[in-house]
């Protein structure tokens, strides 16, 4: 239990830590960061419950008003921002990618990978599409092609998450814990 809630901690503390990476702002307003990264990787090395509770607990310090996202944003006003769908995206992608990596059992990077493709960019950009036609006031189609810009940079970040989820199942498979 206490190493669940370590690792839990670790994994939210890692998806801030990605936040003060330089974010890119696009027009919708919606930035590019390196947070979804971590999303990707609560799910691959987490597993699909944990990984789900660091993101949660994440967003609670948000909601708090720790100017923990990307360009130091926080508090409730940005659950009322555009961004809105990738924030409540942001758990179910984790759970999503901790998922396809628990039950799939091929190696562990391809299923790391298409847990990454699957939770970090399907599910992801499904809830942040949907958030910013409703915010920006958008048909699903407009929404959809302002987030097209992300998917190139999303494919890159879920090679990463895969590749660092190989890695860590390579040099200490205990730490695998949506393996294990």
């Amino acid at each position: 239990m206490e190493r669940n809630l370590t690792h839990i901690a670790l994994f939210a503390a890692l998806i801030a830590v990605l936040g003060l990476v330089p974010k890119i702002d696009l027009v919708s307003g919606v930035p590019i960061t390196a947070q979804s990264l971590g999303i990707m990787l609560c799910g691959t090395v987490l597993g699909a419950k944990r990984g789900a509770l660091a993101v949660l607990l994440f967003l609670a310090l948000v909601a708090a008003g720790l100017p923990l996202l990307a360009g130091g944003r926080g508090g409730l006003g940005v659950f009322a921002s555009p961004t809105v769908g990738y924030l409540v995206g942001f758990p179910l992608a984790a759970f999503t990618a901790g998922l396809v990596v628990e039950r799939w059992r091929i190696s562990i990077g391809v299923a790391a990978f298409a847990g990454a493709v699957l939770g970090g960019i399907v599910v992801m950009h499904l809830c942040g599409i949907l958030g910013m036609a409703a915010i920006l006031g958008k048909s699903l189609p407009e929404a959809a092609m302002l987030a097209l810009p992300f998917l190139a940079g999303d494919l890159l970040k879920s090679g990463l998450a895969a590749g660092i989820t190989q890695g860590l199942a390579r040099m200490r498979p205990a730490s695998v814990l949506s393996r294990a």
